[in-house]
């Protein structure tokens, strides 16, 4: 009876897990890197994404592939829709205007089709989708497959974009826009400018899209995080306890990547020499790198205010980065 079942159990094929990450590099990126967390641990991965995207994150598969004697990582690729966009623009990092914004806006949603044929021909155990497909949840209940979302932020940030779609603080307090609004329900006190939060009236479509987004997130399966319990117990807590939603913290998943120099796209920023010249100038240990995202356009005055009228500011940030670091414990963060 026992090797009946041993060989029975031999025979079962490997769970199948179909990757379809938003089209960013900050959502695409993290994604190949789970994916092959999860191939490590003998689960067949796809990672669904169109031609473009599937040449950013192909070395990062290529390299996972190499290291892992488990399943294969798959990319499956389909055509971006046809919207009226450029040749080759088919992420979120390529768009230039408003027009081309919209036009990228249509070809998500058009991007419904492939997925759910995927999943008629593929029968996958799984999805981890991004969030902001927000209709891969309903497509995914009619086929009967679990839906898991992805945003690739951490859930500090998360419970915080969840307390402001839920209270719309802004409704209350006074218009004036460096006026301090608090996000209530939190596990801390955190308050942000009236200008740095949407207005639900000023941004009707951006305030319904993301009420849509975190509607979906809520009807799925759980969510999966770039996060780890010992970064942020509270909100780990606030999270699963207080919120009531389902999530797993699978990060630093950059972990699952040996080669570092093979995450991402082979093309490097016509910069970079300069960059890597500035950074090996610099004493081990002394530079903070600050990531603004990669969709973030800052203007000729934002970029002169951020790096030389604020001396002052960053060398304050700097001091207390350093006296913070310094007396850190494990866990703390």
């Amino acid at each position: 009876m026992q090797l009946a079942m041993a060989a029975q159990d031999e025979q079962q094929p490997p769970l199948h897990i179909l990757f379809f990450p938003f089209l960013a590099p900050g959502h695409l990126i993290p994604i190949a890197d789970m994916a092959a967390l999860f191939a490590a641990r003998g689960v067949r991965c796809t990672i669904l994404t169109t031609p473009v995207n599937a040449a950013i994150i192909c070395s990062a598969v290529d390299h996972a592939n190499d290291a892992f004697a488990g399943p294969a990582i798959d990319i499956s690729v389909v055509p971006f829709p046809d919207v009226g966009l450029p040749p080759g623009v088919e992420n979120g990092m390529a768009l230039t205007s408003q027009g081309d914004r919209d036009k990228f806006a249509q070809a998500v949603q058009l991007l419904r089709e492939p997925f759910e044929q995927f999943l008629v021909h593929n029968h996958p155990d799984a999805v981890v989708t991004g969030s902001y497909f927000h209709w891969s949840v309903d497509a995914a209940a009619e086929h009967g497959v679990p839906r898991l979302t992805f945003l690739g932020s951490s859930m500090f940030a998360r419970s915080c974009s969840e307390s402001m779609l839920r209270n719309n603080p802004l409704a209350t307090g006074p218009d004036d826009p460096d006026a301090l609004v608090s996000l209530p329900g939190l596990p801390h006190r955190v308050e942000l400018r009236r200008s740095q939060m949407m207005d639900p009236v000023k941004q009707a479509d951006h305030w319904a899209f993301f009420q849509s987004v975190n509607a979906a997130d809520q009807r799925s399966f759980g969510e999966v995080f770039n996060s780890f319990h010992e970064l942020e117990p509270d909100y780990v807590e606030h999270y699963h306890t207080t919120l009531g939603r389902r999530a797993w913290l699978v990060g630093p998943v950059a972990l699952a990547s040996k080669d570092m120099a093979g995450r991402g796209t082979d093309a490097l920023s016509p910069d970079s020499d300069n960059c890597l010249g500035w950074l090996n100038t610099k004493p081990t240990g002394s530079v903070v790198y600050v990531s603004f995202g990669t969709l973030i356009r800052f203007s000729p005055a934002e970029l002169h205010q951020l790096g030389g009228s604020s001396y002052n500011d960053v060398g304050q940030l700097m001091d207390e980065l350093t006296a913070r670091l310094s007396s850190m414990k494990v866990g703390e963060m």
